[in-house]
């Protein structure tokens, strides 16, 4: 792969520039060599830790170098964003620092948090309005309005001055770890990667670069198979951080230029490795910032003995999707599986089910009859819990082996949405 296109789009230089700009506006976070992973991949793991910067990720520091470049006139017209996440609370941070009049535009849907930690960080600068049912629609509008009031639009990745920006943590990166070996970057929209790579190419252009995308989400993996930009029908929308329906113009072309490699991981195994970080290291990682940690078992072989640095971009993590998070862990890990089960009519068909067909550790975690029209009992949602991945063949065997009448739910995704 060659790597000299990428200087013509942004230099080196001008990110140096930036992170003496976000000097003392940034937190300088800490890379820490993380002891458990290193044990388990045996090599050197060093976690980028941007989920502990002043806005708990990375993006203050694309937004705020894009807005400190912009002139008197430029900054008293004010500045407009579209962001349900962190983009929009870099973007508030940057509005009070900078002292610009903002406004955040955030789909209806937003959840309540995350309205109010933009307010919090935006401190009276800023003005929120909730438009449209999607992140697409909300876009849009953002865009209608910036033109209307004559203001200027902070993007959240395809812009020069924003890749410069978040560049800035590879600066960080190589002032403390000179070797290298393999960078892990999660990717949405590419201004994080597009940033990162670009320094790295030219202060340490041997370290393999990985940008590591949701499964759900594949935008920059399919736009390099098609040698351009793609709009995806649909995506996953889990990884919300990096969870994006196309990249960037000018994030794709760095990125083609600067990565070595492009992952998908499943979204299961992110959520595994939210659990892992929190119990394990006391992390609370957003998907997004779990996602180049999640990566890493793909890569066991090649990174053994090797200096290793994953990004965590990010902690925005809503308490509230914990149930969910652990959910899918299960399902990833085949330990949580869900049936539609239609019991014989008579007496003693439940309690023998129980008896002959569950294991001693196996768990039913949901019990729900489904009421057909007429009145009549229909079949049972029953969601089972396994301590093991082993024990599913086993309860497959003795479902078959005691006739129980049973469709697997996991196995149809459009039943399963609608279901459980």
């Amino acid at each position: 792969m060659t790597h000299a296109s990428h200087s013509t789009l942004i230099q080196p230089a001008d990110i140096l520039l930036a992170s003496k700009r976000l000097h003392h506006v940034v937190r300088r976070t800490p890379l820490i060599r993380n002891v458990n992973l290193s044990k388990l991949y045996d090599c050197n793991v060093w976690l980028k830790r941007e989920d502990l910067q002043v806005v708990r990720s990375y993006k203050l520091r694309g937004a705020y170098n894009m807005m400190s470049r912009l002139s008197t006139e430029e900054m008293q017209r004010g500045v407009v964003c579209a962001s349900a996440g962190n983009h929009a609370q870099g973007f508030a941070y940057s509005c009070k620092k900078l002292g610009a009049r903002g406004v955040v535009f955030m789909p209806v849907i937003t959840p309540r948090q995350k309205v109010s930690q933009t307010m919090m960080f935006g401190e009276g600068f800023i003005d929120i309005k909730l438009v449209g049912d999607t992140f697409d629609d909300c876009a849009a509008a953002a865009k209608q309005f910036t033109v209307a009031q004559n203001m200027t639009f902070i993007p959240p990745f395809d812009h020069p001055h924003i890749i410069e920006g978040q560049g800035t943590v590879a600066v960080e990166v190589l002032e403390e770890l000179s070797e290298v070996d393999f960078l892990f970057v999660p990717l949405g929209g590419g201004g994080l990667t597009s940033g990162m790579g670009t320094y790295f190419r030219t202060f340490s252009p041997r370290t393999h670069i990985v940008g590591v995308e949701p499964e759900g989400a594949p935008s920059m993996f399919e736009a390099r198979k098609a040698g351009q930009p793609v709009t995806l029908d649909a995506i996953d929308r889990f990884v919300d951080g990096a969870a994006v329906k196309r990249v960037g113009e000018l994030t794709f072309q760095i990125c083609q230029s600067v990565l070595n490699d492009m992952l998908l991981v499943p979204e299961g195994r992110v959520c595994r490795t939210i659990l892992k970080l929190y119990n394990e290291d006391a992390i609370v990682a957003e998907p997004a910032g779990a996602l180049s940690i999640a990566a890493l078992e793909d890569y066991a072989d090649q990174i053994r003995g090797k200096n290793v640095v994953c990004v965590v971009s990010g902690s925005n993590n809503d308490i509230d999707r914990m149930p969910e998070i652990k959910e899918r862990a299960l399902q990833y890990e085949g330990l949580k599986h869900y049936f539609l089960i239609r019991f014989a009519q008579r007496p003693g068909a439940l309690k023998e089910f129980v008896t002959n067909v569950l294991g001693p550790n196996d768990d039913i975690t949901r019990f729900e009859y489904m009421q057909k029209t007429n009145k009549e009992t229909g079949p049972a949602l029953v969601g089972i819990e396994l301590q093991q991945r082993a024990d599913y063949e086993v309860l497959i065997r003795k479902l078959h082996q005691y006739n129980i009448d049973f469709s697997e739910i996991n196995k149809d995704d459009n039943l399963f949405g609608y279901l459980v």
